[in-house]
């Protein structure tokens, strides 16, 4: 059976499944150069068929995400996104009429969806599906949090979890807690939109004149720059409660940005920063730690927005009481093409039941296979194993370098294959490519990826899986810190990919780092400008080199290794 996920809304993207597996699954942003692209992603369909040869005829089912009566409206009045997708970037100011519109979404999301809704959001969804040459095909509405639960369950490869899903909004809800056993997700409790943690996060980021839904990583980045304070002093944490499996706040979403803002003037940026994140780190344990009692399953499964937050995961992971944690890799909205098209397969009667290894399912693309004018390809190296020696040497004596292999990264970690590498001991990495290269705020910390043997060496409290997907955060030992500093938060935290010694070129590649400088860890940053979405072709790599004043670039694939002409 063949089954197309689409998600239509905030980072939509398309995913395509073969027999109950991810052949395939995609974000739009890669195709229009948009971060978070909020448009239907028909570039992103046409690439799942494409990449497998698919034709329409072949696809037996299309499985989309969100009914609620906002996504409805949206589907039907597709300019209301756009508007909102230019001041949520901050591209245009709101004006009065955007500050009441951004009120009555606030109300409308909190209305989930019903009968109407879903055959209006049917229509809307054949009408362009039919633009596609998809007509006549089986389609199915999967609810948001259980497309969330989906992801998180069926992919974590726990024969039985807790799965916590935790957002802003969607279809009605802020969050859920299922059992999941034997294959079976049983929902046990929801938390309604108007109670969210996920809104709370997203109020904080707007305050702190960050874009909400994008830059909340920046807000726990600053929160580390703060003194943190007694919990009885803090009052954002009595905004909230956790009431058994379910989430109560003291105010809806409106009353609540009001409130916030007032708190916000009595405190420094980076202390009201550390307060929420401080918040939401403390009402999240205490819902996973319900969530164990009452299930008896002490593995933790998530998905959701909030999911994102690395320290509250290691806060989770850190907990007695939970055995082990499983984050969903793209966690967010942009992950629910896939969770639909599974939990559609599931209803279906496929197994689609796995632990997900990696996270290269997007397509693998060169579209300039030799490179413009600027950029010279190197003298031909014999076969991969040259390239990445090459590449190895090149990063020790302290250059930057372009990694680009194989099929792209889903979701918005650089995983190895659209990367930007350097020494994660070298002190004025981080300035470099911060200021100069890719123009991030200067408290915004880098990810180390290192190889499994190294983590156990360099990481506190490595238990459970490796974090293969730099879901979870760590804490440096104190007498390693010295080689990740270019890494490495003020804390002495970091969010580190572990990386399998199976061979693959990228681990290769840190074992020679390993065997040259002593320690088999690299500074790991997505391919892209702060702002844009990663790399997805080779042409786009050349660019960012010219735009940015990258050096070098190495393609093990192609075995190939490009410098910038100077």
């Amino acid at each position: 059976m063949i089954v197309l996920g689409i998600w239509d809304g905030h980072d939509s993207g398309a995913a395509l499944l073969e027999n109950g597996r991810v052949r395939i699954a995609v974000n739009e942003e890669r195709f229009t150069r948009r971060k978070l692209e909020i448009c239907f992603p028909a570039r992103a369909i046409r690439c799942c068929l494409n990449h497998g040869g698919w034709r329409p005829e072949d696809v037996d089912l299309v499985a989309y995400s969100t009914g609620d009566v906002a996504k409805t409206l949206a589907r039907w009045a597709p300019f209301t996104k756009e508007t909102y997708y230019q001041i949520r970037r901050r591209k245009i100011a709101p004006s009065y009429w955007h500050r009441m519109e951004k009120r009555w979404k606030y109300w409308l999301t909190t209305i989930p969806g019903n009968r109407a809704s879903e055959a209006l959001s049917n229509a809307a969804m054949r009408r362009r599906l039919a633009e596609l040459g998809i007509a006549g095909r089986r389609l199915v509405l999967v609810d948001h949090h259980q497309a969330h639960a989906a992801t998180a369950a069926f992919l974590s490869g726990f024969d039985a979890a807790s799965v916590i899903t935790l957002d802003g909004v969607g279809d009605g809800l802020s969050a859920t807690v299922s059992a999941y056993s034997g294959g079976r997700l049983e929902r046990l409790e929801e938390t309604p939109a108007s109670d969210s943690l996920g809104v709370f996060f997203e109020h904080v980021t707007n305050l702190l004149n960050m874009r909400e839904l994008e830059d909340e990583g920046k807000v726990m980045a600053l929160a580390t720059y703060a003194y943190p304070i007694p919990d009885e002093q803090n009052p954002l944490i009595s905004l909230f409660k956790v009431d058994g499996l379910r989430v109560r706040a003291r105010y809806g979403p409106l009353r609540l940005y009001d409130e916030l803002k007032r708190i916000l003037w009595y405190f420094p940026s980076e202390q009201f920063a550390c307060m929420a994140q401080r918040t939401l780190e403390i009402h999240m344990t205490t819902l996973a730690r319900n969530a164990v009692n009452k299930t008896g399953f002490r593995n933790i499964a998530l998905a959701g927005g909030v999911a994102s937050n690395i320290k509250v995961n290691m806060r989770l992971r850190d907990t007695p009481d939970i055995a082990d944690v499983f984050v969903f890799p793209h966690m967010g909205d942009g992950g629910l093409a896939v969770g639909a098209a599974l939990q559609a397969a599931k209803d279906a009667g496929e197994n689609v039941e796995i632990l997900i290894e990696d996270i290269f399912w997007g397509p693998e693309t060169n579209d300039a296979p030799e490179p413009p004018a600027g950029i010279t390809r190197m003298a031909p190296y014999e076969g991969q194993e040259a390239v990445i020696r090459q590449a190895a040497e090149l990063i020790a004596r302290g250059e930057i370098l372009l990694w680009y292999e194989g099929r792209m990264e889903y979701g918005p970690r650089a995983l190895g294959h659209r990367s930007i590498l350097a020494r994660a001991d070298a002190p004025d990495i981080r300035d470099r490519l911060n200021l100069q290269l890719k123009k991030r705020v200067w408290y915004q910390p880098f990810c180390p990826s290192m190889l499994d043997s190294e983590a156990q060496r360099l990481l506190e409290n490595t238990k459970g899986r490796p974090n293969r997907f730099m879901t979870m955060g760590y804490r440096a030992r104190t007498e390693c810190r010295a080689s990740l500093q270019a890494v490495l938060g003020v804390d002495g935290s970091c969010r580190p990919q572990f990386v399998r010694e199976d061979g693959s070129s990228y681990a290769r590649l840190l074992a020679l780092i390993k065997e040259l400088t002593g320690t088999g860890c690299l500074l790991n940053t997505s391919m892209n400008l702060h702002g844009e979405p990663l790399a997805a072709s080779l042409g786009q790599v050349f660019r960012l080199m010219r735009e940015c004043g990258f050096r070098y670039l190495a393609c093990p694939g192609e075995g190939s290794l490009y410098t910038l002409d100077t």
